[in-house]
């Protein structure tokens, strides 16, 4: 089984629900899951994965000082259970917007800019053997065009989201 990130978009009154009642979230998540009937297709998109790509999108957005912790969140929410490895954490929708704005201000050339697949193999960056093949760059770069991409949309609504790896 891979480890992946994952994201779900809330309201600001969702994310008020989510803090006060943990479990309505997951069984919000559960419930998207098993509809999974386009709800992640496009711009209406509540969940985005980045798959195994989620601590390489770490890695690199760290060295470029990057503003928002995208794979980890900001804040734990309170009280919330192990979602996969480790509880979720929330992004405020104004840390959405500030995240959103750095991303596109961010080329998603430079991104993996001075940096080599093995770079990322010393770094013992998830998944290890991934980083063996150069062209495994190219994987890094697509997440982080999709994840500017739902981020983006995000923002548009005024909205924040739940971050947690599964």
């Amino acid at each position: 089984m891979s480890m992946i990130g994952r994201y779900l978009r809330l309201s600001a009154g969702e994310l008020e629900r989510a803090e006060r009642e943990p479990e309505w979230a997951l069984g919000f998540v559960e419930e998207l899951d098993e509809a999974d009937g386009g709800e992640r297709a496009g711009a209406w998109a509540r969940l985005h994965e980045t798959g195994k790509a989620w601590q390489a999108l770490d890695f690199l957005l760290r060295r470029h000082g990057f503003p928002v912790d995208l794979v980890h969140g900001e804040e734990e929410l309170p009280g919330a259970e192990d979602w996969g490895y480790g509880p979720p954490s929330r992004i405020a929708p104004d840390r959405v917007r500030l995240a959103s704005e750095a991303l596109a201000a961010l080329d998603p050339g430079r991104l993996t800019e001075g940096v080599a697949a093995v770079d990322l193999a010393e770094a013992k960056v998830y998944p290890q053997g991934l980083w063996a093949d150069e062209d495994a760059l190219h994987l890094v770069t697509a997440e982080y065009r999709a994840l500017a991409d739902f981020l983006r949309a995000v923002a548009t609504r005024r909205h924040g989201v739940l971050v947690w790896i599964e």
